[in-house]
């Protein structure tokens, strides 16, 4: 009968809580560095002062508003494409396509990255097969092999999200074995010294252990995601931010070519929020031991 039974993983885990919530402080906190509070007050500050730096450029007649249009005439443009729409579609159509492509394509990393990610930590075999082939493209740009992606799935939205994957796929899988790789050998160690099967040290060791790294790769993937977008939609596309940001750099219209980063900025913006709100719900004890 196994000894790491359900009674003594609680007990475990509750004692490792204990410890965590028992933790003085964060690092940098214990050395003088901005709370919270203070980094939120001085991202708010510098936000300011770059819209008014903004202003007061373009309304001051620094720079030609064809090279920097003012925040009035992005302002207006946002407007307008949002009641009329640009080529034929709406703004929200634009955002929907763009998100239906990022999101799609970062489900699938996360559910084929993170597997082999964590199979690379763990097992040999894994490692020597899936390492070299994620090392050899993981520098390579997706404009590189944007040719090929294309002759592979055509021009549809299969290529489109297949080459947002990719772009997505090599950071998870290594943020993944990157937590895995983490773990102290001790923490594995007193589990097999409890009973528990090679299952059970995955679940309940490697796994949250791993958590941490596994989430800062999600936040990075999807930088990538949103990154590899303008290129993805260079290929036959009808809607979607990038190819209204596309679109308009070619007629020279670049009150909505900074209107269409903006609102792509925006998004990443907001899921990246999202995500740390995830990772102090599920990873609290990050940055107190």
């Amino acid at each position: 009968m196994s000894l790491f039974d359900e009674k003594q993983r609680r007990a475990v885990m509750r004692t490792f809580n204990e410890l965590r919530r028992a933790a003085p402080a964060k690092p940098g906190e214990q050395y003088g560095a901005p709370g919270n509070g203070s980094s939120v007050t001085l991202s708010l500050v510098t936000i300011v002062a770059l819209f008014a730096l903004w202003y007061a450029a373009t309304n001051g007649g620094w720079v030609k508003p064809l090279f920097l249009p003012s925040p009035q005439a992005v302002w207006m443009q946002l407007v307008d494409v949002s009641q009329e729409g640009f080529a034929d579609q709406t703004l929200l159509a634009h955002i929907g396509w763009s998100a239906l492509r990022v999101f799609g394509a970062f489900l699938l990393a996360v559910l084929t990255a993170i597997p082999v990610g964590i199979m690379m930590g763990v097992n040999r075999v894994a490692r020597g097969i899936f390492d070299p082939l994620v090392e050899f493209y993981r520098p390579l740009p997706p404009l590189a092999y944007l040719p090929l992606v294309v002759i592979w799935m055509g021009i549809g939205e299969g290529s489109k999200i297949l080459l947002i994957y990719l772009a997505m796929f090599a950071p998870l899988a290594l943020s993944a074995r990157a937590g895995v790789k983490s773990v102290a050998i001790e923490q594995i160690h007193a589990a097999y010294s409890m009973g528990a099967s090679r299952g059970q040290v995955l679940r309940h060791v490697i796994m949250p252990a791993a958590l941490p790294e596994v989430l800062t790769g999600m936040r990075i993937a999807i930088g990538f995601g949103w990154t590899t977008l303008v290129a993805a939609e260079m290929v036959a596309a009808t809607a979607g931010l990038g190819f209204m940001v596309l679109t308009a750099s070619k007629f020279m219209a670049t009150d909505v070519v900074i209107m269409g980063i903006l609102v792509i900025g925006a998004m990443a913006l907001l899921f990246d929020l999202g995500m740390r709100w995830l990772e102090r719900k599920l990873v609290p004890w990050k940055g107190k031991v």
